[in-house]
């Protein structure tokens, strides 16, 4: 560079910075900061979005976002605190902008439709943003504060926000936009907000949405996907890839939880090629692209995905761990027990989301690893199991249902004379992975002897006063096991014996009802939708008190959803799976794989 540039770079930067920033270029560099963000440069969405967040309502809220998703990855109270400071400046530079409604005019709207087309851009904005930034708040609140006045004060900013995209709609349909990218960057919050709204409203269990619709809330799933899909399709819009995280987080994660049914996997591969191509490097979308290929089956795939999006980035570890949460997982599927062992350990030294969960899950993978454990490696797992309930947080007032769960049976290790009955298998059940493994042979069969083998061991072992939880947890996984194996007729005779077990069962209470639930998926799977419904309504009215209930809740409601429409179109007559024809296909390796357990045991005599 000569002297002459020198001098003019220098001049550059000298100059003061403009005293305002107008909508147009706010939406520029919101926009860029969106992309620098995915694209792992979060330094540089950082730079652009800060020197304006005190006085630009999208730099501003740009910031806020950023802030808050570090808080609600780390959970540190630094974080969290951070995150509030910026949104208390937000929703401050928001109101600034906002348009100021007397009382006169307030009393007005309910007699006379507001002319929205008097209100100014920036005032137009300033309602979307404020709805954003509230929404930002409430999320943080339930993280932040524990007091039941605080989460009230979360329930009303909730309400205030919906109300807030609610006329942010009708604004959008009925002002005469002026600048068609005015509206474009308008019309994709709205969708955002609207489709987000619905769409995890219609997640909720019956009787919660009954009360939410009550109060002016409304949770319709189709036109919730109909929203975000359309703020998705629209790539100019400046909420466009936020739409995408949405909708990408529903399809891979939210419905893999919570129901027993596959998102829109096909949607996702084509969205994925999209974004992969826009932001070939970027976290978010390479972890999305393993999520996709381990839900479909194809593990090892998915063990290439999750490593390069871990590796993509540095400045945010917490990143990290959400990556090695699913390599844990993956390595366990194809039992790679040293490996899975690995991402285990790491995130016990690493995270700090939930070290019950994670010691816990390092003493399981330990047992499987050194199924007679002894010397260290039995100290190991004892001071593991010791160490897990210690940890046992609260997070929005309650303690997490998985830790509650977890600490009872680290208790129950030690009841049991240091032992417990295939806890890694049982934890890959209520985490739903047995969907996953079931989409692999070679996987599905590999789980199926184990379950054998421990029940060889647990027939030749002492009987204790958990005998009968034992029992049925193997007959659950095991029958579990074998509806992912297409054997309808020996899942369904697990199934009932577990439920059998109810008046001796001493502890493992949710057993049964998830036992229920799985005999109405068989229903639902052999086409006999009414039975399917019967099963469902039973185990959600007939079991209460047991641990993971909200969990069963959750896939209830939308099995519910599902069997109910089709019984609604008419759909009962829906193709029915051919039992015999799957019988035949399978037998014969089903039947081989008993034969060489039955030779392994005679060779052991």
């Amino acid at each position: 560079m000569s002297d002459g540039e020198d001098e003019f770079q220098d001049a550059q930067e000298s100059l003061p910075r403009p005293s305002t920033m107008d909508l147009n270029t706010a939406l520029e560099d919101a926009k860029k900061a969106c992309n620098y963000f995915f694209n792992n440069d979060f330094l540089s969405a950082k730079k652009l979005l800060e020197p304006w967040a005190d006085t630009s309502m999208y730099h501003s809220l740009g910031t806020s976002v950023f802030a808050c998703l570090e808080a609600f990855l780390t959970f540190e109270q630094q974080s969290i605190a951070k995150a509030a400071d910026a949104l208390k400046i937000c929703m401050n530079v928001c109101s600034k902008h906002r348009r100021h409604v007397t009382l006169t005019q307030n009393i007005g709207k309910m007699v006379k439709k507001t002319n929205y087309d008097a209100y100014t851009i920036d005032e137009v904005h300033a309602e979307l943003c404020y709805a954003e930034s509230l929404l930002l708040k409430a999320m943080l609140t339930f993280v932040e504060d524990e007091t039941l006045v605080s989460f009230v004060k979360a329930g009303l900013k909730i309400r205030t926000c919906f109300l807030l995209y609610k006329e942010c709609l009708i604004i959008l349909n009925t002002r005469k936009w002026e600048n068609e990218m005015h509206r474009v960057h308008f019309e994709s919050g709205v969708r955002m907000g609207i489709g987000t709204f619905n769409l995890m409203i219609s997640l909720l269990p019956g009787r919660v949405i009954k009360l939410l619709e009550f109060i002016g809330f409304s949770g319709d799933k189709t036109f919730g996907l109909q929203e975000l899909e359309s703020g998705y399709n629209d790539r100019r819009g400046i909420r466009n890839v936020l739409c995408a995280i949405t909708l990408l987080s529903y399809h891979l994660i939210a419905t893999f939880i919570l129901s027993h049914n596959d998102g829109d996997l096909d949607w996702c591969e084509k969205a994925l090629e999209q974004e992969l191509k826009d932001h070939p490097d970027g976290a978010w979308f390479l972890f999305y692209k393993g999520r996709l290929e381990f839900i479909r089956g194809n593990i090892q795939n998915s063990i290439e995905w999750y490593t390069r999006s871990w590796k993509s980035q540095n400045l945010w570890p917490q990143f990290h761990h959400l990556c090695f949460w699913e390599l844990m997982w993956a390595h366990c599927a194809q039992q790679e027990w040293d490996e899975a062992l690995y991402y285990a350990n790491s995130l016990a030294e690493q995270s700090n989301w939930s070290r019950t969960i994670y010691h816990y899950q390092q003493a399981t993978i330990l047992m499987m690893k050194y199924p007679n454990a002894k010397g260290s490696d039995r100290d190991a797992i004892n001071n593991l199991m010791m160490q897990a309930p210690t940890f046992k947080q609260r997070i929005a007032g309650k303690s997490l249902p998985m830790e509650k769960f977890i600490v009872k049976k680290s208790e129950r290790y030690f009841a049991q004379n240091k032992n417990l009955v295939l806890p890694i298998c049982e934890l890959m059940f209520v985490w739903n992975f047995f969907r996953v493994i079931g989409k692999r042979t070679d996987l599905i069969l590999n789980m199926y002897q184990i379950i054998e083998d421990e029940e060889i061991r647990l027939r030749n072992s002492p009987k204790t006063e958990y005998q009968a939880d034992n029992e049925a947890l193997l007959l659950l996984i095991k029958g579990a096991c074998l509806r992912q194996m297409k054997h309808p007729l020996q899942a369904e005779d697990c199934l009932k014996r577990v439920i059998q077990y109810e008046k001796q069962i001493k502890e493992d209470t949710y057993m049964v009802p998830y036992a229920v639930v799985e005999l109405g998926i068989l229903a639902r799977d052999r086409g006999d939708i009414q039975s399917a419904i019967s099963l469902l309504e039973e185990a959600k009215k007939n079991y209460t008190g047991y641990s993971l209930e909200s969990r069963l809740h959750f896939r209830i409601h939308t099995s519910l959803m599902e069997l109910n429409s089709r019984k609604l179109n008419g759909n009962c007559a829906v193709k029915k799976m051919e039992f015999t024809e799957i019988e035949e296909a399978t037998e014969a390796i089903f039947d081989e794989l008993i034969t060489k357990s039955a030779g392994s045991d005679d060779s052991k005599l």
